[in-house]
């Protein structure tokens, strides 16, 4: 007995340890200059959370554990292992998806415990005195209310990630729409609710396996209408969920590690959920219900024609320019281009000319996409602007280069009423005295509306891959410091 409680109070001890690792490391993943180290803290703090769990009495009943429940840690692990393998190897293109799946399998996990506890609680015949409750055999009356929760949020989270990781990678359409679906999403999920008090008064596994059922479904039909221009906001938002799931699920185990990473994850993914709708200049309501970019055109039809413009002439541009911005996006990854653009970067620099990147709060497919791009090719933090900054400098800029962006640089969001992306902050690239597009084709972006930019008079379109095209520019620029020119 005193064995087990010297064990219980070094298990928590230690995940109160790992809760400060995670909170300090999240605060770290804040900067990019800092955000390798705080995911490496995190981590290690995730190592002595999963590492005590193999010794905590407290979080077994007081009764070890169990052969039946170390083969599922065994197991959880193993697939963490190759999960972990799959990670180091997926091409950065397909980061969002991964990110997106990755998430589903926090929110799962969290849906999982509450099924298991509650499950276990319908079927203990029992008196639910301090042992039961200790053992987890059965479950007080806010103990249940806050499992219910967690499983509802965590089903949600899991199933809706597993959508958008289907939209994302393209195994799905982004638009799936019938008429009066919002007021069935509405009754599904009052249906849920309902199932959920049920259960809270009167526990039993029929109600307990309907009520997973339906909460899955939720997560599904909330997910299936929105389409891919508002996924960044979407996977940040079932982040948050995920994160509280984890936190009501901590309660119900009684791990304070659980509790207190699941509530930090949590706001910083409400926050940031919060700062991206905010960027998009729309409510989060608006997000999950109004059906943006699943791929509808709209607004004012524009005049005028897209202008091509070779390599060579884009090159004489950059050489006589003093200021350049380079705008990645989305295209950007797709062609893997990212170190490309930092060479021909390097060779500006080299050249003495003023370089920037300039960074939307949603361009890519998931928060933060571009960064994670331009941190791989290496492109120094203090040439990374982001859209406040860099916005009052475009009408200095000489030459304005998009690489792969389309909606986050229309200027249609400013002046176009009858756009769907009215009023959403944008990158002034149309203040630019000459702005490149570096494009494969004339299609538009993937909210599905034309963008306004690629008509305007200073704007020339280079149409051609965005690897090729910044190959194509550095040798022509190469070829122009040469000559003397």
């Amino acid at each position: 007995m005193a064995m087990e409680t010297m064990l219980d109070l070094l298990a928590k001890a230690s995940y109160l340890l790992a809760a400060l690792l995670f909170i300090f490391g999240l605060k770290r993943m804040s900067s990019p200059v800092t955000a390798r180290a705080g995911i490496v803290q995190a981590g290690w703090g995730m190592v002595l959370a999963t590492a005590v769990t193999f010794i905590a009495p407290s979080t077994w009943g007081g009764h070890g554990i169990e052969p039946l429940n170390l083969g599922l840690m065994v197991l959880a692990l193993a697939l963490s292992g190759v999960f972990w393998v799959w990670g180091r190897k997926v091409p950065i293109t397909d980061m969002p998806q991964m990110v997106a799946i990755f998430n589903g399998m926090g929110g799962g996990s969290a849906a999982a415990i509450g099924a298991a506890a509650l499950l276990n609680a319908a079927t203990f015949t029992g008196s639910c005195d301090a042992q039961a409750l200790a053992a987890h055999d059965c479950m007080t009356r806010s103990g249940m209310v806050l499992g219910v929760i967690g499983a509802l949020i965590g089903a949600i989270s899991f199933s809706g990630s597993v959508i958008a990781w289907a939209k994302l990678d393209g195994r799905l359409d982004k638009r799936f729409t019938f008429p009066g679906q919002q007021y069935f999403n509405l009754l599904v999920f009052l249906a849920t609710l309902a199932l959920g008090a049920w259960i809270i008064v009167d526990l039993d596994i029929p109600l307990v396996v309907a009520f997973f059922v339906l909460a899955l479904l939720v997560g599904v039909l909330m997910t299936l209408p929105i389409g891919g221009a508002d996924m960044p906001v979407v996977i940040s938002l079932y982040n948050a969920l995920t994160g509280l799931a984890v936190a009501f699920e901590g309660y119900v185990l009684g791990i304070e590690a659980l509790i207190i990473a699941g509530m930090v994850v949590g706001a910083a993914g409400l926050l940031l959920t919060q700062l991206m709708a905010k960027a998009m200049n729309r409510p989060i309501s608006n997000v999950l219900f109004s059906n943006f970019g699943g791929g509808d055109d709209g607004g004012q039809e524009i005049a005028g024609s897209q202008k091509p413009i070779e390599a060579s002439d884009v090159a004489a541009l950059l050489y006589l320019a003093e200021k350049v911005v380079f705008v990645p996006g989305y295209g950007m990854a797709v062609a893997q281009a990212q170190h490309k653009i930092w060479d021909l970067s390097q060779a500006l620099i080299k050249a003495g000319k003023d370089v920037k990147f300039a960074i939307h709060p949603v361009a890519g497919r998931m928060p933060g996409h571009m960064n994670v791009l331009l941190a791989e090719a290496g492109v120094p933090y203090d040439l990374i602007a982001d859209m406040d900054d860099i916005n009052p400098e475009f009408k200095t800029t000489d030459v304005a280069i998009v690489i792969g962006a389309n909606d986050v640089v229309n200027p249609a969001a400013k002046t176009d009423k009858s756009s769907p992306i009215f009023g959403m902050p944008i990158l002034d690239v149309v203040d630019a005295r000459q702005t490149i597009v570096i494009k494969r084709g004339k299609g538009t972006g993937f909210a599905g509306i034309e963008n306004a930019l690629f008509y305007a008079d200073n704007t020339r379109m280079l149409y051609a891959d965005g690897k090729e095209a910044a190959t194509r520019l550095l040798s022509e620029l190469k070829a122009l410091e040469g000559g003397g020119h």
